[in-house]
Parts: C-alpha cells; structure tokens; sequence
C-alpha cells in the first residue's frame, strides 16, 4: 500500500519509453480511480530503479488504452520528444496525442487527428525523420488504421486505411479484440500485426496477420504469419510484435509473441491457453519454426473479469540489438484453493531469433514445410 495513498484505486495499461535526449526511461500508465474515472500519468526514472511520482499526463476526458514513444534519432529535428497517445472513451473514443519535449516533466495539449477520429489501440512510432506514424484501431474494430505527425506533434494528419479486419470469436469467453501492436525498423519500415481470420475457411480461426508500410501514408498488402498450415485448428490472437532497431528492410530481425489454443472449436473447460513465439531474419519475408513458450492453461487459472477471462488486452515484445527477443507475457500457474496464480513473466535469457523457409503470403498459402509447428516449451521467470 501506498503511504499517503495515492489518487487512484488502482494503475493499468502500462507502456515504456526511452528518452535519449534527457537520459530518462518512461512509463505510462492509466491511473483508476474508484468513481470509475481514468486519468494517463507518466512515471520517470533516471536508472530504471527508482521512480518519480506520477506526473499528470491527461487533464480532460476520461482515457483508455495509452501508449508511449520518443524521438531518439539525434539527428531528427524533433530529436527528444516524447509522444502519447489515449482515447477519450468520454467523447465516443476520440483518438488524443501529446507531446512532451522536456523528458515527460510536463506535456502538452491533447490533440485530435486531422479527421477528428476515433478509435484505441494506437501505437506511435517514430521514424529516424522525426515523422510520428501511428496504427490505431476504428472505434468498432472493423479496420487497421493509421495517422501521423510532421512536426513533431503540433498537429496530427487525418487517418488512413491500413486494412479492414475479419474477426473471428475466440472461444471459450477469453477477452480478446484485434488490437494492433506495432514497430519500426532501422530504415523506417512499419510493421503492424494483429488476430484476423481472412486466411482461414468460413474464418473458422484467427491468424496472426501482418501489414507494413514504408511510405508514411500508404501500406502493402496483409500477409498471414505462417505459424501452422491454414488446414489447422490453432486459433491465433493477442499478438506482440518486436523489431531490432539496427536491422531494416531485407535483413530486419523480427520476433512475434502470441496466444494460441491448439483447438479454436474448445469450450469454456476444455480450451487450453498457450503462448507461442515466432520470428524472422527477413522483415518477415519467411519465417522460422513456432515454438512454445507457455502453458497449456486451462481458463479457469485465470482472473475472470467482467468481460471475460483475461490475460491483458495487448502484450509487447523487444528485440535487442543482434540479440534476442524479450516479451512480457501473462502466465498462469495452478491456483492454491481460491487463490490465483497468474504473474507477469520474462523468457530467461530471451528467445532466440532465427530465419525460415515458412514463406509469408497475402493469399493464405504457405510454401515449404506445412506440418503443424513444432512446440518445444521455454523456460521463464517473474
């Protein structure tokens, strides 16, 4: 417990930002108060160990679903600043951005899209150009959208289609949606995924689908990550992608963490979670073999909310430079009587990045091996 306490009953939705320029790590959250009211707050640190209080981020609305970025190419002319976005979900989930130039001490107005959208999910990125580009979902989750910033956050462009999403209902009353997670490479490609079914006949399973865009305002076609055969009964959802940031292009190094059930026809007692991890030497023109990372776990380890047993609406993965990937994941253990066991948890020593003959296409077939990927688990720890 906090001593005073704090504002808020409880924090969610955090996300982490480097600031290069002012030396400081970055985490947003969603401070909760007990009226039901929302408010995003940024925590600073210097060392990644200790922390400052929270720093008012949003001042009007009622925000959901934050996430944070920073400028950290010297040579852009917006070099230092930090961006964050929310939906007011008070005003029908109006997309807002604000900019922060000195290191997340004080922020600016929260801004509007230039079409006035509304949406979640969004994920800015900054290209080496000081350019902001930022996928979103439509507030009714039927498209991919994005939008983006020239000058370093003073106005904001209106959206543009990045694809339209086909959704498949994951079973057993998991909660999930087709949130985007998004990255950039070295060279300013983006790379944006998320659960979708239109590979799949009668979109009887979700894929983990996967868009980019080098262009700014223009994205190429959706390819199907090919984790398995299309004729497998694996539903695919809550994606987390990561790119190496000094790798681009044909030699972008990319890891893609997911949740799967081995059987998407399951039941409320009978599915099975699971987490994979996927990755790709290429920028995803072919990808190495699936392997599992966690679980299985039957749902009723997990926290049930009011919308559904849950494991978090969106995960993250981080690829270090020449090194392995990092996600952060939600696992859950056996519970002890009507105690839950489900924590936070980090592959020890990362998960190895690796290239493939599993070819990614935009017509669902999958070239080279077709057997089911095999599942070899990984070892984790809080």
């Amino acid at each position: 417990m906090a001593s005073p306490a704090g504002p808020f009953s409880a924090i969610s939705d955090p996300a982490v930002a480097f600031d290069a320029r002012h030396n400081v790590w970055l985490i947003s959250s969603l401070g909760i108060r007990s009226n039901g009211t929302n408010q995003v707050v940024t925590s600073r640190s210097a060392n990644g160990v200790t922390w400052s209080n929270p720093v008012a981020t949003s001042t009007t609305g009622n925000p959901d679903k934050n996430w944070i970025a920073c400028d950290t190419t010297s040579s852009s002319p917006f070099y230092g600043n930090c961006y964050t976005e929310w939906d007011n979900t008070a005003d029908g989930n109006r997309i807002k951005m604000q900019t922060s130039s000195n290191g997340g001490q004080t922020w600016g107005p929260a801004r509007n899209t230039g079409d006035n959208a509304t949406g979640l999910g969004g994920q800015p990125l900054v290209r080496s150009n000081g350019t902001v580009l930022v996928p979103m979902d439509n507030a009714n989750q039927s498209q991919i959208r994005s939008f983006r910033s020239v000058d370093g956050g003073a106005s904001w462009r209106a959206t543009v289609l990045v694809s339209s999403v086909s959704r498949h209902t994951v079973a057993g009353g998991l909660r999930t949606s087709p949130l985007p997670s998004a990255e950039m490479d070295a060279a300013g490609t983006a790379y944006v995924v998320w659960q979708d079914c239109r590979f799949r006949s009668g979109c009887a399973t979700n894929d983990i689908v996967l868009a980019k865009s080098t262009s700014e305002t223009a994205w190429g076609p959706v390819t199907r990550v090919p984790t398995d055969a299309t004729s497998s009964t694996v539903d695919h959802f809550i994606p987390g992608i990561g790119v190496d940031r000094s790798t681009s292009g044909s030699a972008a190094r990319v890891g893609l963490t997911y949740y799967y059930y081995p059987t998407a026809a399951c039941t409320s007692s009978s599915c099975r979670l699971n987490v994979g991890f996927i990755s790709s030497t290429n920028g995803g023109a072919s990808w190495g073999t699936a392997t599992n990372v966690a679980g299985p776990m039957p749902l009723n380890w997990l926290a049930n909310t009011s919308q559904g047993r849950m494991v978090g609406d969106y995960i993250s993965t981080s690829v270090a430079a020449g090194g392995n990937a990092w996600p952060t994941i939600a696992v859950a253990n056996t519970p002890t009587g009507s105690t839950f066991n489900e924590a936070m948890y980090v592959p020890t020593g990362g998960l190895a990045i690796s290239g493939g003959t599993r070819r990614a296409t935009s017509r669902g077939v999958v070239t080279g091996p077709t057997a089911a990927a095999k599942r070899a688990p990984a070892v984790i720890r809080h």
